[in-house]
């Protein structure tokens, strides 16, 4: 069995925020380490610390005590980056370089097209427009953006559509690792689904993911899910990889995908979700 490799690895990381003389410590001395390839899901109940570590880790914010330590490139080339202690422009090239990231609201400018927000992006690391454009639409054909949708601008496409163009600019400058904070908790179900399918998708083509969610739908689109409570990491479980859906007849792996679902919620009942 091939050994994974280490992206990134998290020691005695914590975050504490103060109001007045009270401090809120929502993140207590985590050890963690994310691998090249996983779908890794983080779980646990409202106010557990499931966005503030996805923002910590994706260098959105910084930890108050702790070490992040990211590993990039390969051979002679591998190097490990430990971002903790970076400045604001350092992180921010950090990012640039390395982290896509999607949120649940698609912050897409309203007053660029939808392919002008992804170009944007790509934008500040590459400056040959052609290659970048070209990679731009064929990732927006991939999520069924079709051209006669590429000059709209974001109100007058639908949530999903925008959805799905966020998806693309997360992933526009190849990041190692693709972070999405509840990335469907403004749609509906079938525009759920669909964005779900863009991020198995990714997934199997290689693309390591890290999404914090509330939803058992979401969840089993992942291999790892890890469960917080207060501030911890109380537990996780190893699904394998997402087999379809354990509701589809037309599966043909239905009964792998029913037990997968089952070993789910029997996980999550027991962490007393």
């Amino acid at each position: 069995m091939e050994t994974k490799k280490e992206i990134l690895t998290v020691k005695d990381l914590s975050k504490t925020f103060s109001n007045g003389s009270v401090q809120q410590h929502v993140l207590k001395n985590l050890n963690l380490s994310i691998y090249k390839g996983d779908f890794t899901v983080i779980m646990g109940n409202s106010g557990s610390g499931k966005s503030t570590l996805l923002y910590a880790l994706s260098g959105m914010d910084r930890p108050s005590l702790g070490t992040i330590t990211y590993y990039t490139g390969d051979g002679d080339e591998k190097k490990e980056t430990e971002i903790s202690t970076f400045g604001n422009d350092k992180l921010a090239m950090f990012r640039r370089d390395h982290v896509g990231f999607v949120f649940q609201q698609n912050y897409l400018n309203d007053s660029m097209s939808a392919l002008d927000n992804i170009m944007v992006c790509g934008l500040l690391k590459t400056e040959n427009r052609k290659e970048l454009a070209d990679r731009a639409k064929s990732l927006l054909t991939s999520v069924e953006i079709g051209e006669e949708d590429w000059n709209k601008f974001p109100t007058q496409m639908s949530g999903g559509q925008q959805q799905r163009v966020a998806v693309v600019r997360g992933v526009i400058n190849k990041p190692e690792v693709l972070y999405a904070d509840e990335p469907t908790g403004a749609l509906n179900s079938q525009n759920t689904e669909n964005v779900l399918n863009i991020l198995t998708d990714l997934n199997n083509e290689g693309q390591s993911i890290v999404m914090v969610t509330h939803t058992v739908m979401a969840a089993e689109r992942g291999n790892r899910i890890i469960y917080l409570s207060d501030g911890v990491i109380s537990d996780e479980i190893d699904l394998g990889p997402y087999v379809g859906g354990y509701k589809d007849e037309s599966n043909p792996r239905i009964e792998e995908a029913k037990e997968r679902h089952a070993r789910l919620k029997a996980f999550l009942q027991n962490m007393g979700w």
